[in-house]
């Protein structure tokens, strides 16, 4: 045979699934976007059409939505554990399940108080808002007796409009950047951490807080980090996480420069004294490093495009 058969995977992408637990009058929302990939015994179905050793992708989408009223949501990272053990453990041919998940987050509406002309309006709590661009997102990977879980988020828009500057940098015949003492500093944090939890015999995180935890970590490093370059920001807020949370190993970020620039008001006769800015979209500059915990192996892929 001239060929053979590569890596291989099958699943159904993208199941929109969303839960919404009552608990009396007050309601909860989890939004999820969950992908499911399977790997196993598959050499068949390439090499003659047979189908004996694969589940439907249409069964994998059902199961998706049937996990969410078996076993609830309690946070992306356990809906995908419960999830990636169920197809490894019950479909002898499937050795390895990957579950990535991104998460959309919703916030309650605020209702008037007690004192509105609207009867009830202070006993509403079934109404939200979609939070922001933000997006969580979560990946996890199962063979059976190992797991690997990497969690992270995307798109989240954050700036500093001062404690920033860039200056000290090298210069040749092509160089028109001027120094600055006194600068913006945003991006969109695109953020990736993997945790060292890796078998069943281990004690489990606490998902939900410790994103939580995490995410509170690298704003704050963000906010406080005295800035001379994007990338001296971006080790402080690896830096501030793995300090902080013994469960996490290993973050990678990627962090546009989303550039803002001082418009010349001069020509109408009006001084710009660091107030009016253009924001530049594109070109941007790319910044992107991984942090670690001393003495451990990195795993996270550099390009984390399809994370």
């Amino acid at each position: 045979m001239p060929t053979i058969l590569g890596q291989n995977q099958y699943g159904k992408a993208e199941n929109r699934v969303v839960k919404i637990t009552r608990d009396g009058d007050t309601h909860h929302i989890k939004d999820l976007n969950v992908s499911v990939a399977l790997s196993g015994d598959m050499d068949d179905v390439h090499y003659s059409g047979s189908n004996a050793n694969v589940l439907p992708t249409d069964t994998t989408k059902n199961t998706v939505f049937a996990f969410a009223k078996e076993h609830g949501i309690e946070s992306a990272e356990q809906f995908g554990i419960h999830l990636a053990r169920h197809f490894v453990s019950s479909q002898e041919p499937i050795h390895r399940a990957r579950i990535r998940i991104e998460e959309y987050s919703w916030e309650r509406i605020a209702t008037s108080d007690g004192n509105s002309k609207f009867i009830g309006a202070d006993e509403v709590r079934h109404s939200f808002a979609r939070k922001g661009m933000e997006t969580r997102v979560s990946q996890i990977t199962y063979d059976g007796e190992n797991w690997e879980v990497i969690s992270g988020l995307k798109d989240l828009t954050v700036m500093n409009s001062t404690n920033s500057e860039f200056w000290g940098y090298v210069k040749d015949k092509y160089t028109t950047l001027k120094e600055a003492y006194d600068r913006i500093l945003a991006t969109d944090v695109s953020a990736r951490w993997r945790y060292n939890w890796a078998s069943d015999e281990q004690r489990m995180p606490n998902w939900e807080k410790s994103y939580e935890q995490a995410r509170k970590h690298m704003l704050q490093a963000f906010a406080e980090t005295y800035s001379l370059s994007l990338q001296q920001t971006l080790y402080q807020m690896g830096s501030r996480i793995i300090n902080s949370r013994s469960e996490i190993d290993e973050i990678r970020f990627s962090l546009p420069n989303n550039h803002h620039f001082l418009v010349d008001l001069e020509p109408f006769g009006l001084k710009n004294d660091n107030e009016v800015y253009f924001a530049a979209d594109r070109p941007y500059g790319l910044i992107e490093a991984t942090v670690l915990r001393d003495g451990v192996e990195p795993k996270i892929p550099v390009d984390m495009t399809n994370l």
